[in-house]
This record gives structure tokens, sequence and C-alpha cells, in this order.
């Protein structure tokens, strides 16, 4: 989690350069409002929670003294962040906060916002890195060719590689850009891929039967923050199965 933790507070500090927040081109006392639309829960995402803290306080910005945060929380129902984006257009924030593609796309369709996506230009929320236009700034850490790269290093680690579970989340457009480059890297290796939906908490039991019946020799996951908030339980179940698995994060 040190890289996720390091690319939210690099992403805030740029959002809160980016946005007019500056204290010495602001009013003296006026208070700003952040938006922060989270994937999952304050429990599961708590480090990510202190580490935008952090970066805020490293500014200059501390909650309930010159800035108010008002939090969202998706519970990995993706379908609501369009919801989240609205209220918060409405209460009038200075600038949105998120992570992940899907929060990003809502975020975009709604006011200024600024985002942390996996790969921005695929998902088109960007025109090119280099000018990316429209009312989106902030970072982009994933890139769909690290899916063949981690199938490569995964046949590597098991010669034997030939059936492959893929767990991945529908909801998410990232996942479908990422598929294509799976695919591309399984056919090259000669590998079976297996795709295994999930999409709510309580699908990941139905899940686990449908990957341990299938018999895979090894596990791989799609990048997605729902999924990553449940890392444990992933990891929990890979072990448990015996499964080698690569992950993205």
């Amino acid at each position: 989690m040190m890289i996720t933790r390091a690319a939210l507070s690099a992403a805030l500090a740029l959002s809160l350069l980016a946005a007019p927040l500056a204290a010495e081109a602001q009013p003296a006392g006026k208070i700003y409002r952040v938006g922060y639309m989270g994937t999952s829960s304050p429990s599961l995402e708590s480090n990510l929670v202190e580490a935008f803290r952090r970066g805020l306080r490293e500014l200059g910005y501390v909650e309930e003294q010159n800035i108010v945060v008002e939090y969202r929380w998706a519970e990995g129902r993706y379908d609501r962040f369009r919801q989240f984006a609205a209220e918060l257009v409405r209460l009038r924030v200075d600038v949105i906060v998120t992570a992940g593609t899907p929060g990003t796309l809502a975020a975009k369709q709604a006011t200024t916002t600024m985002a942390v996506a996996g790969d921005a230009l695929g998902a088109g929320l960007v025109s090119s890195l280099a000018r990316p236009g429209g009312n989106v700034t902030g970072l982009s850490k994933l890139l769909p060719e690290l899916e063949g790269k981690r199938l490569e290093l995964l046949k590597q680690v098991v010669p034997k590689l030939a059936r492959l579970a893929v767990l991945t989340n529908p909801t998410n457009p990232f996942t479908a850009i990422a598929w294509k480059d799976t695919q591309l890297a399984a056919q090259a290796l000669r590998v079976r891929l297996q795709p295994v939906e999930v999409r709510a908490p309580e699908e990941f039991d139905r899940a686990f039967a449908t990957i341990t019946h299938a018999r895979p020799d090894a596990l791989t996951i799609i990048a997605d923050r729902f999924l990553l908030n449940h890392r444990k339980r992933i990891v929990d179940f890979a072990a448990k199965a015996r499964l080698p698995a690569i992950y993205p994060y």
C-alpha cells in the first residue's frame, strides 16, 4: 500500500496546487470545501484518508479550521458516484478528490475535478497525457500493458501455467481495457483464461467457490479499487487454496 498512499498524497498535493486554494491568493479567513469520493468505506480506506489529511496539513489546511471535507463512501457500489458528484456540485465544493476510473468519470461529468485513474487516456478521461484538456487533472498510475508483463512474470514462477483464473470487477471501465491486453498476453503464452466477476462484497464467496471448482494453476487480478479494498480477503483465499497469485498493487 506504500505506492497507493504515495500516489494519493501526490494527487492531493497536485489538486490543491491546481485548484485556486493557495492561501496567498485567497481572502484571509476563507473556509474551503473539498469533496472526497471514496470507493469503499472509512474503515477500509483509513490509511488513504490519513494520507489525504496529512497532505492537507502539509499544505497548511486543517479540517474544521480553514477547510471542510465532504466525504462520500460508495461501499463498493460504483453506481453511487454519479449521485455523489451531483451532491458535491450542489454543495459548491472547490475541488473533488477521487481515485479510480469510475469515480473520476462521474466527477468529470459533474464539475472541475482532481483524480487518480488507471488508464486515463484509454478510458477517455483526457484527450492526451501531454494536453489533457477538459476539467480533469491528476495521476494515471496503471497501464494496460502491465497486464502482459505480470503474466510473463507469473509464467516464469509457474512454468507449467496453463489455466489462469482472473478476478475482475466488470463495473469498472478500466477492466475492459485491461482485459484485452490480458487476453493478448495469454494467447502468446498459451494460457487459458477464466474470468471470475465480483461486483459486491457478498459475491466473494461465490467467486472463490468458482475458482476452487475450476482448479486453475494460478490467480491474477485486474486492477480495481473495490478489489483492492478487499485485498486481505483475496490474499487469504489464495494462500488457503495454495494458488500462486500475482497482483496489480
